[in-house]
């Protein structure tokens, strides 16, 4: 009983059913909890299944695979690879691609799904004398049963197997992996097409040969597992990767800060003893905000910067965490609205904070009317230019926001305002990167001390409002 040395990756589908996102980018090679879904399958076989050899079978966009993942070396395999010319005809003419290229028993992995916590490795006590071995999973839901595969067992034995079958036949759910024997290319040769979609099956390859009484087992994984297919199945996936062992993740906050003496010794304690570090970004202040963020137990960093957006931007990058959370050095925001954003952050790439619900805005609070609406309309403003991608914005201006490091990488070569109009710019770039941005209400306090820099007047809001106006009708009309 041993694992084959070689493994083949489905990686040319089309991915139609996830449009607009697979039109650009490869199915494959879209991003779940930071990561290719196509390097996670590598990195399964190599790690789990012990597999360095690679056969990554291409065709939508095989250049963009081929560019992504290049011989392997990076990725710690050897990479070879097939084009499928007929990628629209069934997984079973995956089969068809590889026979002149494949003699050995290997593995067939989907690129396009996820496992987590799954117990691959536990395929090495398979026998190796079987046609093929099936991953199944136990499913309580007929849901996604109905969307890939259903077996019927006698022991581990599968007697049967109905591709995306109206009613499952039992409550297991089969999963893209399976081990295979060379013998499975006599089998496809001999299988037909299917009466129901025209193409060649993988599912009726196998289950025509189980009804011969060839030797096709039941293999049980275990763990989370996701066959991407639909936006709401990558949302799904995302969240499971990045709820998983969240709490390992080192999350940073990060405060902009100049002549806050009054409040910023108050803001780091009320957010240290929640994070990994608070980096305070003070802008060489007159008083003494550098000495008491020191003394609170922040790591500060004074220096001259441009302004605001400078600060923030200069601080995520000087910060170590996994997490980056924004926040005001005025006590303007509190460390209790803090779970909110990191719980909604399992679910996206930015969390962002909205100022603007009322039963949430102190007395006293720099957020009247006229500001508050102000940021409403504009936030309309950027749904409306962008309403393809579906944003739902409230608030321009909120600094609280959390975002992943990994989305910040994706963005921070665009994103370059030193002034307020960083953070809409952030909003805007996470859209054009198709990232997924969720607005939560946050508290909105009174400022301890001083005044603040963008909005202290009707002047300073209409001034700040006004750059970010300029902001959004050059980043819609691609000036910047």
């Amino acid at each position: 009983m041993a694992l084959p040395e070689l493994c083949v990756i489905a990686a040319g589908g089309r991915g139609t059913r996830l449009h607009p996102r697979s039109v650009r980018v490869p199915k494959v090679l879209l991003e779940v909890g930071g990561k290719p879904l196509l390097f996670r399958q590598i990195e399964l076989a190599r790690e789990q299944l012990g597999i360095r050899r690679i056969v990554l079978v291409v065709g939508h966009l095989s250049a963009d695979v081929r560019e992504a993942c290049g011989d392997g070396r990076a990725l710690g395999v050897e990479i070879e690879y097939v084009e499928n010319d007929d990628i629209d005809a069934g997984l079973g003419s995956l089969l068809t691609a590889i026979e002149p290229r494949v003699h050995e028993r290997f593995a067939l992995l989907l690129g396009d799904e996820l496992y987590l916590e799954s117990g691959h490795a536990a395929l090495a006590a398979c026998p190796d004398d079987a046609l093929a071995v099936c991953a199944i999973l136990p499913c309580e839901d007929a849901e996604p049963i109905r969307r890939n595969y259903g077996v019927l067992l006698d022991g581990d034995r599968i007697t049967r197997l109905v591709e995306k079958p109206a009613e499952p036949p039992t409550p297991w759910l089969g999963c893209g992996t399976w081990i295979l024997s060379p013998e499975i290319f006599r089998w496809t040769r001999e299988t037909p097409r299917s009466t129901r979609t025209g193409r060649l099956e993988l599912i009726d390859v196998l289950d025509r040969a189980a009804a011969a009484g060839e030797k096709v087992l039941a293999h049980r994984l275990s763990g989370s597992y996701v066959n991407v297919n639909t936006i709401e199945d990558l949302n799904q996936a995302s969240f499971l990767c990045r709820s998983s062992h969240f709490d390992r993740h080192r999350t940073s906050v990060v405060i902009p800060a100049w002549n806050e003496e009054a409040a910023i010794g108050r803001v780091v304690r009320d957010f240290l003893p929640h994070v990994d570090e608070v980096v305070v970004m003070d802008n060489q202040s007159a008083d003494r905000t550098a000495e008491i963020a020191r003394a609170a137990g922040a790591i500060v960093h004074s220096r001259p910067y441009r302004g605001y957006g400078d600060a923030l931007r200069q601080g995520m990058e000087a910060a170590t965490g996994d997490i980056l959370v924004l926040v005001e050095a005025d006590a303007t925001f509190r460390a209790r609205d803090l779970g909110k954003l990191l719980e909604y952050l399992k679910d996206a790439d930015m969390v962002i904070g909205t100022r603007t619900t009322r039963q949430l805005i102190e007395q006293g609070a720099n957020m009247d009317g006229i500001l508050r609406w102000g940021n409403v309309v504009v936030g309309k403003l950027i749904e409306v230019l962008w309403w393809n991608l579906e944003p739902r914005f409230t608030d321009v201006g909120c600094t609280y926001r959390a975002i992943w490091r990994d989305a910040w990488e994706k963005i921070r070569g665009h994103v370059g305002r030193v002034d307020a109009s960083f953070s809409p710019e952030m909003m805007i770039e996470i859209l054009r990167v198709e990232g997924r941005v969720i607005e939560v209400p946050v508290s909105y306090h009174e400022r301890l001390g001083g005044a603040s820099k963008h909005s202290s007047s009707r002047w300073h809001s209409m001034r700040t409002g006004m750059k970010m106006l300029r902001l959004i009708l050059e980043k819609r009309l691609n000036l910047g």
